[in-house]
């Protein structure tokens, strides 16, 4: 008989506490590093709690917006597994651990989710294939964003706050900086909860239109909150650990002035491709789309660093990135097969049937490449 917690299977609350831990541990990169690196000054506990508002602010939200949809309809396409939490389930996050220590960021929501969809049999046909073409199309989205505004703001305004590191900044900047921060920090969490919430019950209803309605239980996510919250204590009070290293590389990203700018566009990308459809994304490949198409634009405007060294640092965060993902879908095939013999249809998982989601999101991205008439 399985052992239950507060209403909770064992494996599905290990695989919860992992998940939630070491998905905002490796992806403190792209919303809270610039905020962490900026304020490095200030008191941790100030940090953690200005963060930690915002996850509240975000749970009463969707338990009041989204009728107790905490995942913000991102499980709409992965339901909960017939036969539960089984241990393959959890390795996941727990490899993310191991990435994230020695500081290699990945797909949190490829890693995590892909062993869902490519175990879900017919329900999660063709999921896979509309997470990858919606976070490619993400990273070109972001590129192409991240290039033209500092292509524009680059000559004047990253080379002023580069002339002028180390004198005093207007208290503007932070209160702009801290503003953007929560922006970001919320679409984020909108995004990337179904990555952690995946491994709690839930109630699924399907409406006579094909609508779905998940719901998580109040007292689950009172004490999933609080539990998040208690767990980021141990990620600020490291100030991001081995991670927080990649934002430092880039130029300008440990200044106010220049990390609001970051966070904004970034927050900005992340809530049009949130409304665009209810697909799972990877908001890694977007962040890091965004620092390349600006560590780009940087160098060839402001002539801030070597073209060859912001090439190469691009490269290797895309380098990166691709061993994310080469590692999640090795995972997804190879620890089903050595529970039950079989591997999961890996063609039929990705493709399966023509999706509406994937031809709304290449028409979508792309007429958000496209520039206005």
């Amino acid at each position: 008989m399985e052992l239950v917690i507060l209403g909770v299977p064992l494996l599905a609350l290990v695989g919860f506490l992992f998940a939630s831990y070491s998905i905002v541990a490796n992806d403190v990169i792209q919303t809270l590093g610039t905020f962490l690196s900026s304020n490095a000054k200030r008191p941790w506990v100030l940090l953690w709690a200005y963060a930690s508002s915002i996850i509240i602010a975000v749970m009463l939200y969707g338990w009041f917006a989204y009728d107790g949809d905490i995942a913000f309809g991102r499980l709409n396409r992965i339901p909960y597994p017939e036969l539960g939490i089984q241990w393959w389930h959890v390795l996941p996050p727990l490899m993310l651990l191991v990435l994230t220590r020695f500081g290699i960021p990945v797909s949190t929501t490829f890693l995590v989710l892909t062993i869902f969809t490519l175990t879900g049999g017919a329900a999660t046909e063709g999921v896979l294939g509309d997470m990858l073409l919606k976070s490619f199309v993400g990273y070109l989205v972001a590129f192409a964003a991240g290039g033209l505004v500092f292509l524009v703001i680059a000559r004047l305004f990253e080379r002023w706050v580069a002339r002028t590191q180390g004198q005093p900044i207007s208290p503007v900047w932070f209160v702009a900086q801290w503003l953007s921060t929560a922006f970001l920090w919320s679409q984020w969490l909108m995004q990337d909860l179904a990555n952690i919430f995946i491994f709690l019950p839930r109630e699924t209803v399907i409406a006579p239109d094909g609508s779905v309605q998940v719901t998580f239980s109040l007292g689950l996510i009172v004490f999933a909150t609080v539990l998040m919250v208690a767990l980021h204590g141990l990620i600020f009070a490291s100030r991001g650990g081995e991670i927080q290293k990649i934002v430092l590389t880039k130029t300008n990203t440990v200044d106010p002035r220049s990390a609001t700018f970051v966070d904004l566009i970034y927050g900005l990308i992340l809530f049009y491709f949130k409304e665009l459809n209810d697909v799972p994304m990877s908001t890694t490949w977007v962040f890091l789309g965004l620092l390349a198409g600006r560590e780009i634009a940087i160098t060839y405007v402001a002539s801030l660093r070597s073209k060859g060294e912001a090439m190469f640092d691009v490269a290797t965060d895309v380098l990166r990135a691709g061993i994310g993902l080469a590692v999640s879908v090795a995972m997804a095939l190879a620890l089903p097969f050595m529970a039950t013999g079989a591997f999961p249809d890996i063609r039929q998982q990705i493709f399966g049937q023509a999706s509406p989601a994937a031809s709304e999101i290449v028409h979508e991205g792309f007429a958000a490449l496209a520039p206005p008439d």
